[in-house]
């Protein structure tokens, strides 16, 4: 029996044959398991969006959708990715504080079900776009409320921010909905913090969210068609976290759902999901160029880094704390404190530091787990030019795939020589 990494009966070594390295690769199984395991349980009314940010390959969404996820977009190109993979456009909605005017106007062409505004100067370039066409505008208003619920990794309300109106703005406002006569308040969003990995504070931000949006509704007198509560579920990365329990979860969301709804049966209820699920699925691959031992301390140099996964480097911590790693290809001797470090000139260029490891060697392949999210697309892969990794979809037992790596003549295309 070996310990030889696999995904669905293949092994690292394989993939790294096939597809060159660094490269990520994701798991079909862990992706579709993460979204089914979770729609299984939650109250059915809750329908789950896939936010795109954390992942925006094309056949992640694609095989996410097939699931039943619709989708969060915050650009064109997420927008354009969404469609491309099969969600319809009624069962998206776009989000972001700096939305262009060629994006608004792309979302009312599409006919997706809401934008979601974040500004009053968002709300006159809305209301312009959709007058320009002769149609109504359904929007979306994201608060940011005047309270905040601790236990996330990064709070996204209830201070000042770039998101969102400010509740106290939005309940100072008269006549908001005459306003802007080309704009159907359709619903109220907000989100409160990501990386929540205690099941009772995203119930707490539910209740509060629900709560809110029934008040403001009130107060602007729009029907609530819609609340979306957010999201923010998180994933566990580090020594003494845990993964939320969606049992525990569910079990203490639906009745808060279920009593919103005996109000205002009807309303669609949206969550939003990135992180969780498509963290767990993926598996960032590189290979070692060098060992070397400096000062006495063990250093492993590998052919990719923080230029394909930055957030390896601790990005909105403040401590450095290693994904978990792992040699991939072979069973090792014995374990020792490891810096596993990528091509790029910089010291901040250390994937892990530390690690505990078997003894590397030269061609060894080493993989960062749970790196499903927030991989390149949140990274600086331009860095010395290496350009974007391979990306590789293993589903039902093949390997796919489904990004190809930047070549250099990939790289100067883009480039202009006067």
């Amino acid at each position: 029996m070996t310990s030889e990494f696999q995904i669905q009966g293949i092994t690292a070594a394989e993939l790294a044959a096939q597809y060159g390295t660094p490269l990520y690769v994701y798991d079909g199984d862990s992706l579709r398991g993460q979204f089914t395991t979770l729609r299984e349980l939650l109250h059915p009314d809750l329908e789950m969006f896939f936010s795109l940010k954390a992942n925006p390959n094309v056949s992640v969404c694609a095989l996410l959708a097939s699931a039943g996820a619709r989708a969060e977009v915050s650009s064109l190109v997420e927008l354009r990715t969404a469609l491309l993979a099969g969600v319809r456009p009624g069962d998206i909605i776009f989000l972001g504080p700096g939305k262009s005017e060629q994006e608004i106007a792309a979302c009312l062409d599409e006919g997706i079900y809401a934008l979601v505004c974040e500004s009053f100067g968002e709300l006159v370039l809305i209301d312009a776009a959709a007058r320009e066409r002769g149609m109504i505008a359904p929007v979306l208003l994201r608060v940011n409320p005047a309270f905040a619920v601790k236990g996330s990794g990064l709070t996204m309300g209830g201070k000042p921010r770039q998101f969102g109106i400010d509740e106290e703005r939005l309940f100072a406002e008269t006549d908001l909905v005459k306003t802007y006569p080309a704009v159907r308040l359709v619903g109220v969003h907000a989100y409160l913090g990501t990386r929540i990995l205690d099941e009772q504070v995203v119930v707490e931000n539910a209740r509060r969210i629900f709560a809110l949006a029934e008040r403001l509704a009130t107060h602007l007198d729009f029907p609530l068609e819609a609340v979306d509560i957010g999201g923010g579920l998180g994933v566990a990365y580090f020594a003494g976290e845990r993964d939320l329990d969606p049992a525990v979860l569910a079990q203490l969301l639906n009745p808060v759902v279920a009593d919103f709804l005996s109000r205002h049966g009807g309303t669609r209820l949206l969550l939003e999901l990135g992180r969780y699920l498509t963290a767990p699925a993926g598996t960032y691959v590189v290979r070692v160029r060098y060992v070397k031992e400096s000062m006495g301390e063990w250093f492993a140099v590998a052919d990719g880094g923080t230029n394909h996964h930055m957030a390896a480097v601790g990005i909105g911590s403040f401590v450095k704390r290693n994904f978990p790693m792992r040699l991939l290809n072979r069973d090792g001797d014995g374990t020792g404190p490891w810096h596993v470090t990528g091509p790029l000139c910089t010291p901040n260029d250390t994937l892990g530091k530390a690690v505990e490891l078997p003894e590397l060697r030269v061609g060894d392949l080493v993989g960062v787990l749970r790196s499903g999210a927030y991989g390149p697309s949140a990274s600086p892969v331009l860095f010395l030019s290496h350009g974007h990794p391979a990306e590789v979809l293993v589903d039902g037992g093949r390997s796919h795939l489904v990004r190809r790596r930047d070549t250099a003549d990939d790289l100067l295309r883009q480039q202009i020589r006067y």
